[in-house]
């Protein structure tokens, strides 16, 4: 497993594209309300990496199973709409919606990705809980990487946290490295297990990771749709979606999605 460490200089260019990232989703989260097609959405982040100079990573990205390009700039996903959701004319948002939407830039050559789950209106207690729970987990990540730690303990904390409210863990995607390209190695679990004990990794300063826990209400099977990409859960139960780009530095790690300086 050949895994690159940035310098200060490429980790400041993937925070300038973490920039981007974090004003179009700040601007999506805002306009996540009822009566709003997911194309809409879809145009203004668009819109907003051209106006920056950049480009959208999804945008045209190839299925390994149906041999399709995805069509748009953003995966937004409602509901028990996992990961990879197309933004289309007609699906359009209803008051009591959970919305993820997961985003990916290219600037200068490095590349930044991130991923919020927002509430449309008044949403009930347990959707509520689920976004709590699954933007705790990924906290709890952030909150412990730094030089030197295994990952597989941040993995189990991460599973141990949403195991223990009565959720699951989605295995079938997990996180990755990212620098130059959108996916580099590692692969970054949210969970431990037999399947990933041969990945295990130390932490380590200059390590870029794209971290994102995604976390089922039920079970935590998954299935993906006709179209090649939308992958829902497979018990109709919703689920939540959370990531940021995270550099790993002496003492910590900083947030390079979170649009300033941030330093954990």
């Amino acid at each position: 497993m050949a895994v690159s460490l940035r310098s200060s200089r490429e980790i400041e260019l993937i925070r300038r594209a973490g920039c981007v990232v974090a004003d179009v989703l700040s601007k999506l989260s805002w306009m996540a309300k009822a009566g709003v097609s997911t194309a809409e959405l879809d145009r203004t982040a668009l819109e907003m990496v051209r106006q920056a100079g950049g480009t959208a990573l999804f945008k045209g990205v190839r299925s390994p199973s149906s041999r399709t390009r995805f069509p748009g700039a953003i995966c937004v996903s409602r509901n028990n709409e996992v990961v990879h959701g197309v933004p289309s004319e007609s699906v359009v948002l209803e008051n009591g919606d959970i919305v993820s939407i997961d985003f990916g830039v290219g600037l200068a050559g490095y590349c930044a990705d991130a991923a919020v789950t927002v509430g449309v209106g008044r949403v009930d207690g347990e959707k509520q809980r689920l976004m709590d729970v699954t933007r705790e987990v990924l906290g709890l990540a952030m909150a412990a990487a730094r030089p030197g730690v295994k990952w597989s303990s941040i993995a189990a904390a991460m599973q141990h946290h949403a195991e223990s409210a009565g959720f699951s863990v989605v295995r079938e995607f997990v996180g990755h490295g990212i620098g130059k390209q959108m996916h580099e190695e590692p692969r970054i679990p949210n969970f431990v297990g037999d399947e990933m004990k041969d990945e295990d990794f130390l932490l380590a300063e200059g390590m870029v990771l794209a971290v994102e826990p995604m976390i089922n209400a039920g079970s935590s099977r998954v299935r993906t749709l006709g179209n090649g990409w939308t992958v829902v859960t497979e018990d109709g139960g919703c689920s939540a979606h959370f990531e940021h780009t995270l550099a790993i530095v002496e003492g910590g790690c900083e947030i390079l999605t979170a649009g300033e300086r941030n330093h954990v």
